[in-house]
């Protein structure tokens, strides 16, 4: 049975720690679309783009992780309802973007670990310098890896500008929601600061 969502000051607020990982996440992706313009689009020093390569895989790892935990969170503890007045069309379309965006932070990552395992130059992942990570099964024995190898970073380039559209839709949703229609979406994932110590915590 799922957790209740916590309330302060009157708001029903997602928990402590899915406002965490939320946010951890949202960092994560966006510093991993811009590492991946710039290896894309700039003229890099050969070592520059190894380096950066490395840490994309690092920082991709990690979110992977992220998100596998924000997933578990969600399915255990209750999301604050929308707000009550949300028309029938704008509830189905909130809950599909939000159903698109766990999609694609899914994707993205294993498209990435996947692309790393079938890669021609079977380059080694270790984690920030540190930790070796496994390539997947089977990908890795594969005969015939370029045509994989081709296919995956297709999926993962057009994964990237999807979910980066996605990411803007969400954004610009989160700011009508506060700038223009004056309800309590956007607080229910901002950090609480200065919080009453009657609040209910429940993190």
């Amino acid at each position: 049975m799922a957790v209740p969502a916590n309330q302060s000051r009157g708001i029903k607020r997602y928990t402590g720690v899915a406002i965490i990982l939320h946010w951890l996440i949202a960092a994560g992706i966006l510093t991993l679309i811009i590492m991946g313009l710039v290896m894309d689009h700039l003229s890099l020093d050969p070592m520059w783009v190894f380096q950066l390569y490395q840490l994309h895989k690092s920082i991709g790892i990690t979110v992977m992780m992220l998100i596998a935990l924000r997933i578990v969170w969600r399915l255990t503890h209750r999301a604050p309802g929308l707000p009550a007045d949300m028309k029938g069309f704008e509830r189905v379309a909130a809950h599909l973007t939000h159903a698109a965006l766990y999609g694609l932070q899914t994707l993205m990552p294993l498209s990435g670990w996947a692309m790393v395992s079938v890669s021609v130059l079977g380059i080694p992942t270790v984690l920030y310098g540190t930790i070796p990570w496994p390539d997947l099964p089977v990908l890795s024995t594969l005969q015939d890896k370029p045509p994989v190898e081709a296919t995956l970073k297709v999926v993962h380039h057009w994964g990237g500008w999807f979910l980066l559209a996605l990411i803007g839709l969400h954004v610009a949703a989160a700011l009508r929601h506060h700038f223009f229609l004056n309800d309590h979406v956007l607080r229910q994932m901002l950090p609480a600061i200065g919080r009453k110590s009657g609040s209910r915590h429940g993190d």
